[in-house]
């Protein structure tokens, strides 16, 4: 693995998309769930948005792990 690919992977992450695709909800009840409780802009989170996020950090743990994984070979 060159440092390229290692940084690559290393600043892979979750991004918004990833999560409304998960929870299937658009991009955008997303962004209203993250706005500030009490503006207009606000939307109560969608249901079972634990699941998702849980679901989202597992598959995230396990993409670092394997990153550290061959990062760790000699």
């Amino acid at each position: 693995m060159n440092f390229r690919d290692a940084t690559d992977e290393l600043l892979a992450h979750a991004t918004l998309e990833d999560l409304a695709k998960t929870l299937g909800v658009s991009v955008q009840a997303l962004r209203q769930a993250r706005a500030v409780e009490g503006t207009s802009a606000y939307r109560s989170p969608p249901e079972g948005w634990e699941k998702g996020v849980l679901r989202l950090a597992k598959a995230q743990e396990r993409h670092f792990r394997g990153l550290a994984g061959k990062l760790g070979k000699p």
